[in-house]
């Protein structure tokens, strides 16, 4: 299989003004996710889709390819990353290039390993799946047989749809959550399907602590210290 690694990275951020590019570490953000898929071993190919020229020129700088620049209708704070995705495939096809599968790595997860990218792909090359992403377990206490929504009268109800709650974390299923470091999806699934799931997908399980997902000051306070921690464990 030929995979695209996909980086998306507006210039916009509300949360942290120009998060993308901001040094974490003492490196600009982008560049944790564009070192980890260089040395990911099976992506063909390291495509960064932004409409920024200045964090295009920190791409290049870091190693990825920037063949195009995303439209800047493409970069809203409202934009989901389907037509990010579509963008892209579609830029590259038009060129000559196609692939398999695709591989998308948001840069605000600067913790990610290339294993991760390895390993996901692997799962998908292996499983008649669509898709593949990361996930971390959900805490008991958030387990959907534990959790209640309100109707429109308030009244509570399981969102599992079980008139009563299983009795025993012991018995409770597994349940993940999308982690969001790396996604590996199939090109037709995208393009012709419209969609970056489909119908059967695997995950990949990480573990809580190898993981970080910057959102707000407060994660980025965290992967600072996470950073760090991990050059200190460094032999």
């Amino acid at each position: 299989m030929r995979i695209l690694g996909l980086i998306p990275a507006r210039g916009g951020s509300r949360g942290i003004p120009r998060k993308n590019i901001r040094p974490l570490g003492g490196r600009p953000l982008l560049e944790y996710t564009a070192e980890c898929a260089l040395a990911a071993r099976r992506l063909g190919r390291v495509v960064l889709s932004t409409e920024d020229e200045e964090i295009a020129a920190v791409g290049r700088r870091c190693g990825v390819e920037v063949p195009f620049l995303r439209p800047v209708e493409l970069a809203q704070d409202a934009t989901p990353t389907l037509p990010v995705v579509v963008h892209a495939l579609r830029a590259l096809e038009s060129a000559g290039d196609r692939f398999d599968a695709v591989c998308v790595l948001q840069p605000t997860h600067p913790l990610r390993r290339p294993e991760h990218i390895d390993a996901c792909i692997e799962l998908l090359a292996a499983e008649a799946v669509d898709a593949v992403f990361t996930v971390l377990p959900v805490p008991p206490q958030y387990h959907p047989d534990w959790v209640y929504v309100a109707d429109g009268r308030g009244r509570l109800h399981l969102a599992s749809g079980r008139r009563e709650p299983i009795a025993r974390r012991q018995e409770l299923p597994a349940a993940f959550h999308r982690e969001g470091s790396v996604y590996v999806v199939r090109r037709d699934v995208v393009l012709e399907g419209g969609s970056l799931y489909g119908e059967c997908v695997v995950g990949y399980e990480l573990e809580p602590a190898q993981s970080v997902n910057i959102d707000s000051w407060d994660d980025w306070d965290r992967a600072e210290r996470m950073l760090a921690e991990r050059i200190a464990n460094v032999p």
